[in-house]
């Protein structure tokens, strides 16, 4: 078994690598915030007055609690994303291993074990990473009086086996369900799935997607009836809420894709006739590939707005309470949350598309053994991008529009919120910048080499 499992980390060390990034920050970010609540914590046992308590601001365990509850469930989102992906790119080499008699607990074993050694290879720098972002994080807001001058991180192991263990456990979890329908079906109908998209969205998923976005519309009710004087409250039910419609989006999947896909493509037929058609017959072909590639950045997109959105809102508030959500030190510690999620956003979109490109190789390869140029099938990718990006906006958007009326209503008693069309159109450019150029260079790579040599190999 240890050698099944090392074998595909060792032969194909690239597949692995969005893995190992996802699993690497959510390790990190566990680190970090549990340091700091550590060094909260221990304060009491350091001598001197400067250690109890800041000049200003609502205390350190407060904003660590309140920065790690939305960065940990990001971080842990992309890994699920991840998980998922790695284990897509060795669909046919599971399905082998099922036709040669290899058992479904076997198989889930298999998984399991690629994750605990891949999560056992970045621990140790992903502790280095969440200790020195725990101490710089610390020293800036003492900088800005937002924490006790006295205040250390403390040298201690107890945090990082914590984030070790914890990011075991969501791994683990991930792998059983991600390894849950190769290891459940037929030895020959898991082979012949590998090579098709299952299109279908399961009663399971339909109910969890259906209660995430309850529970987001909830979260996004108790923001909007927090009183004036418990703005911060707001703020944080406002992007909880945001986040778990996220969450709602990429269980719904192909469902929640399927309209702005649709909207988006019949503009594209008329402009471009040859390859637009080709762009929007593939997108609405697979629904479910598409919903992949779009809810990293409908992530990015619809948390990146929900922070912005939200901040300018509480700048152009009155009042007195107001008037601190929109302090010098909160802006900053609005503007350090944005940073972090766009990172994990940013990085969950790369590791997605290059995955759901890459993985077509054998649909290029057939492409142009009908004739298809490479310059055709580029133009294609193209306007598939353009495409992609699009519905992950308008998905994104229509969450940070949701999200950022709760608030506003909370802290102005108005539903419409101040909208900074120049940070919006930053963000766009952004998810922009990200998604057409990914696509287009693993497209490049994916359509190298002879085209029977690719179909015969199934894209792998």
């Amino acid at each position: 078994m240890v050698t099944l499992v090392l074998g595909p980390l060792r032969r194909r060390p690239t597949s692995f690598v969005g893995l190992a990034v996802a699993l690497f920050l959510a390790v990190a970010t566990v680190t970090m915030f549990g340091l700091l609540f550590a060094a909260d914590l221990t304060a009491d046992l350091t001598a001197g007055e400067d250690v109890r308590e800041a000049d200003a601001g609502p205390g350190l365990a407060v904003i660590a609690g309140a920065f790690g509850e939305i960065a940990v469930l990001v971080a842990f989102f992309v890994v699920v994303n991840a998980l998922g992906f790695a284990l897509r790119q060795q669909h046919r080499e599971l399905a082998l291993l099922r036709t040669i008699a290899a058992t479904p607990r076997q198989t889930r074993r298999l998984v399991r074990g690629q994750v605990v050694a891949t999560t056992l290879v970045v621990a140790a720098p992903a502790w280095a990473a969440g200790a020195a972002a725990a101490s710089r994080f610390l020293t800036e807001l003492q900088r800005r009086d937002m924490a006790a001058p006295g205040l250390r991180v403390p040298e201690t192991l107890l945090p990082m086996l914590v984030a070790l263990a914890a990011t075991l456990v969501v791994g683990l979890a991930a792998s059983a369900v991600a390894a849950r329908r190769i290891s459940r079906v037929a030895p020959a109908a898991a082979l012949t799935a590998s090579a098709t998209e299952h299109g279908r969205t399961g009663a399971p998923r339909l109910l969890a997607g259906v209660g995430a976005l309850v529970g987001g519309g909830l979260l996004l009710r108790l923001a909007a009836t927090r009183p004036l004087e418990q703005a911060d409250r707001a703020g944080q039910a406002a992007l909880l809420g945001s986040l778990v419609l996220l969450v709602a989006v990429a269980l719904l999947g192909p469902l929640a894709a399927r309209p702005p896909a649709a909207a988006s493509g019949a503009p594209l037929r008329v402009l471009a006739p040859g390859a637009g058609w080709l762009a929007d017959a593939n997108l609405r072909g697979y629904a479910r590939r598409l919903s992949s590639a779009v809810v990293p950045i409908a992530l990015l997109v619809g948390l990146s707005g929900t922070m912005s959105i939200m901040t300018s809102t509480a700048g152009s508030a009155k009042g007195t309470t107001a008037t601190s959500v929109t302090s010098t030190t909160d802006v900053w510690l609005r503007q350090s949350e944005l940073a972090l999620l766009a990172c994990f956003a940013a990085v969950s979109t790369v590791n997605t598309l290059v995955a759901v490109t890459a993985g077509r190789r054998r649909e290029f390869a057939l492409l142009r053994l009908v004739g298809a140029t490479s310059s055709q099938l580029l133009r294609m990718l193209t306007l598939e991008a353009v495409l992609t990006t699009v519905v992950g906006v308008l998905l994104g958007a229509t969450v940070a529009g949701a999200a950022s009326a709760a608030f506003s209503t909370a802290v102005t008693g108005s539903a419409v919120p101040t909208v900074p069309m120049a940070d919006c159109g930053w963000i766009v450019a952004g998810a922009a910048a990200l998604t057409v150029p990914v696509i287009l260079v693993t497209g490049v790579r994916a359509v190298r080499g002879p085209a029977t040599e690719q179909v015969g190999g199934g894209g792998d």
